[in-house]
């Protein structure tokens, strides 16, 4: 998606537009750190819940990946960051770092989630600034980046439907 809505910008572009999508990465993941399970609880939701519902988003997300929506929809947001940035905190993700933070948050604050959140940014980050270049530079990656969409679908598919499993076998069922 980020090499689709970058392909006609400057590098210097894509790098200020690879910051801004990885701030509001680390934004968003960072307060469903610190508050996520006091929300959750506040509405009664549980954990296992939770990891259903944002399996199954996380599902439907990398099916639309892996059968070729999801580039449409990233062509017809223009120049927006929106896309990428929703993708990147989606509710699947959200929901792993809410569960990392109940799981590892003995004293009170969520460190390893947050940990986790600023390398799983960064990461983020350089694959963004690495995969603009090489699509502007190739001229958009055709039959390669629909390729690699479609893998990469395969694995968020497979993240959702293990997350909704997850949260499934706590339930007992």
């Amino acid at each position: 998606m980020f090499a689709r809505i970058e392909a006609q910008r400057s590098a210097a572009e894509r790098r200020a537009d690879a910051m801004k999508v990885a701030l509001a990465i680390v934004a968003i993941l960072a307060v469903a750190a610190l508050i996520g399970t006091q929300l959750l609880h506040l509405f009664g939701v549980s954990l296992d819940a939770f990891m259903v519902a944002g399996g199954a988003v996380l599902a439907w997300m990398g099916f639309s990946m892996l059968s070729g929506q999801a580039s449409s929809s990233a062509s017809v947001a223009g120049t927006s960051l929106m896309p990428v940035i929703l993708f990147a905190a989606s509710p699947g993700t959200i929901t792993g770092v809410i569960t990392l933070s109940a799981a590892h948050t003995r004293l009170g604050f969520p460190t390893t989630a947050l940990a986790a959140v600023v390398v799983a940014s960064g990461v983020t980050w350089l694959t963004m600034l690495l995969v603009g270049r090489v699509a502007h530079e190739a001229g958009g990656g055709g039959i390669a980046r629909q390729l690699v969409t479609r893998f990469m679908g395969l694995i968020v598919l497979s993240m959702g439907v293990q997350f909704a499993l997850t949260g499934l076998r706590q339930f007992g069922l």
